[in-house]
């Protein structure tokens, strides 16, 4: 029997020559380049007064370089050696002094340009999925699907481990920034994004209605009007001046808007369920559908009369959930008296079972696994002393996500689609190749033992025989 264990014998050298890394990057880089990612944040300079003298980098490219880098995983301005140093792959890509001064050039108006930028390649990107021959992903919730939209707000917090413009303490006792952002449940797209300081409020309505505003300005206005849009958040969202500012959305021609967000348990709200008789509790839903043992939802708006008086918006509707806590949860007092768990949430959606309703507002915890995978795209590290760099970084940190994103829904299929961005560069992006020239041509050779060379090789094949959309 012979031994498995040892591995072969090899001599490092440094020697290489048309050898690359990171090969499967460029396929990030060429959707980047199919969006007009580059043109647009190139325009928005241009519309901002910026970049007027002859540049050898041109920053709408060095900012799209930057969100490439940062999809590939890169953390800090000078993991751009990466694309820099292999620009038989990627091009020429801008030194860490150029792409410095580029983010330190942008002010707030010009940071606004950009975001419209994101829009147009938004809009690209969604018709090249259309010629693709698919649709927009459809969300699912309690067995069903939702449909139309459905835009998640959450805020997170992001550690800074040194001393940045406009840090401050948060409520769980560390330091550094409070970003609320919006992501678009159906695709996992990073619509916006607001920069705060750690102890921004929770439920700060001005911020949620400027994210709110701005994630909406990000949709097309093809799928924006003429189809339901439901905006979901926690507890967070509960001020009566953002649902009053939902509600308002939603009565625009042609805007279908629907709310669903967490609701704080008040006294009003605790009386009003001591006063639900039993018969009135429905059995909640799990994800496929199926009654939770355990668990049932009610409906408390028409014992709350005072909602109007007190400010609400109309149409609002308050449900709770109550479920038998596990074991080790923390109780109120409320709580322990009765033995239950509650947890409220109000929509204006006025038809549809309220296990079903539940079941779509439970889904909103989707956004817990977009917050972490934008930390693994550039949200989690924010790398200048300077606030507004390091709100020009959020911004490129969201394309990332959104380049991600376009990848998956236009290109791949399979688990690659799906795939977190851990696993996506592992099996895609870091892939190795050699690259050979012939007949004019350069070609990049991936490894025949791949395990996923037919995907990467399908996904480059299905993007260039893409017509590329015109320009908007």
């Amino acid at each position: 029997m012979q031994a498995t264990t040892s591995r072969p014998v090899l001599k490092v050298s440094a020697d290489g020559v048309g050898v690359v890394s990171h090969a499967g990057t460029r396929l990030i880089a060429d959707v980047a380049d199919a969006v007009g990612l580059s043109a647009a944040f190139a325009d928005a300079f241009s519309a901002a007064g910026g970049t007027r003298r002859r540049v050898v980098h041109d920053p709408g490219r060095v900012l799209t370089d930057v969100a490439v880098m940062l999809a590939d995983g890169g953390e800090a301005i000078g993991d751009l050696a990466v694309l820099r140093d292999q620009p038989d792959v990627f091009g020429p890509v801008a030194s860490v002094p150029t792409a410095w001064r580029v983010l330190d050039s942008i002010d707030e108006r010009l940071l606004g340009e950009l975001r419209q930028a994101r829009a147009r390649a938004r809009e690209r990107a969604w018709m090249l999925r259309c010629e693709a021959g698919r649709g927009l992903p459809t969300c699912f919730a309690g067995g069903r699907t939702i449909p139309g939209l459905v835009m998640d707000l959450d805020a997170t917090l992001i550690t800074t481990h040194s001393e940045k413009e406009n840090t401050a303490g948060n409520y769980k006792g560390g330091f550094g920034y409070h970003p609320l952002m919006a992501f678009l449940d159906n695709t996992g797209e990073a619509l916006a994004g607001v920069l705060r300081p750690g102890n921004a409020g929770s439920n700060t309505a001005a911020d949620h209605i400027t994210v709110t505003d701005a994630a909406l300005a990000q949709i097309p206005d093809g799928q924006r009007y003429g189809q339901p849009i439901l905006v979901r958040a926690d507890g967070a969202g509960a001020s009566k001046k953002w649902l009053w500012h939902l509600r308002e959305l939603g009565t625009q021609p042609g805007v279908d808007l629907d709310y669903s967000v967490g609701f704080t348990m008040t006294a009003a709200i605790r009386e009003a369920i001591g006063l639900l008789p039993e018969a009135v509790w429905t059995p909640a839903w799990d994800d496929e559908g199926f009654p939770v043992e355990f668990a049932d939802v009610a409906e408390l708006t028409g014992i709350l009369p005072q909602l109007a008086g007190h400010g609400w918006p109309p149409g609002m509707r308050v449900l709770v959930r109550r479920e038998r806590p596990h074991s080790g949860a923390q109780l109120n007092l409320f709580e322990e008296a009765n033995g239950w768990r509650y947890r409220c949430f109000v929509t204006n959606t006025p038809t549809g079972q309220l296990g079903w309703l539940e079941a779509r507002h439970r889904a909103h915890a989707r956004v817990e696994d977009r917050i972490r995978c934008g930390k693994d795209v550039g949200l989690g590290r924010l790398p200048s002393r300077q606030f507004n760099i390091n709100c020009v970084w959020l911004e490129l940190a969201l394309a990332a996500a959104d380049l991600i994103a376009w990848t998956q829904t236009i290109l791949l299929t399979g688990e690659l689609a799906k795939a977190e961005p851990k696993m996506l560069r592992y099996r895609l992006l870091h892939v190795a190749a050699r690259l050979t020239r012939g007949q004019r041509r350069t070609r990049m050779r991936l490894p025949a033992s791949w395990p996923w060379k037919t995907q990467i090789l399908e996904a480059f094949h299905t993007l260039a025989g893409l017509p590329r959309p015109m320009r908007i």
